[in-house]
């Protein structure tokens, strides 16, 4: 049985229908087992037998947006690759908080080179730590202390398209750690 956890995009929690509960139906529709949410922006961990993930991501992104009407994005990441993005440690020295935040942005599709050709972000405030090939994702670090915050995420979706998503490096050990149970 694979592990795998299903990162959402688009999910904002005061709409009724990207409830915790109402994603977790959906998932059990769809067959899946041992189905779990974690916080309430979009982090669903389940067991599949399934294996090809690019189907797995067009399965659930049909189910929800047919069953509860959310358009938004599907990215799945099973469990080996999550761990071994953390066992990398990639934030070495840093602890995520309110005046430093530690994110992870995941690409559904990575541009070619995208490892050896990191683009820079313009603002002050933001340094990109590094690109994790595994997992495919874009590491990086944001200073909270500026008085005015960085539009960081719009420059990702710039740089890398729409199909991304972001979360934050106290989420992926969350993740991993209900991965695990």
């Amino acid at each position: 049985m694979n592990r795998y956890a299903a990162l959402l995009r688009g999910i904002m929690p005061t709409n009724p229908n990207m409830k915790n509960e109402k994603l977790r139906g959906v998932f059990e529709g769809l067959g899946f087992e041992k189905v779990a949410t974690l916080l309430s922006s979009g982090n669903v961990v389940f067991h599949s037998t399934e294996s090809d993930i690019p189907e797995l991501e067009a399965r659930i992104q049909d189910g929800l947006n047919q069953e509860l009407g959310i358009p938004g994005g599907t990215i799945i990441r099973s469990y080996q690759e999550l761990r071994d993005l953390l066992d990398t440690d990639p934030f070495p020295g840093l602890t995520h908080c309110r005046e430093t935040y530690l994110t992870a942005t995941f690409l559904k599709q990575p541009p070619p080179e995208v490892a050896e050709k990191l683009p820079k972000h313009a603002e002050p405030g933001v340094r990109i730590v590094g690109y994790n090939t595994t997992a495919r994702v874009v590491l990086s670090v944001i200073d909270n202390t500026e008085p005015r915050t960085p539009n960081f995420m719009a420059w990702m979706e710039k740089t890398y398209t729409k199909e991304i998503t972001t979360r934050t490096w106290l989420t992926i050990q969350k993740i991993v750690k209900k991965l695990e149970t």
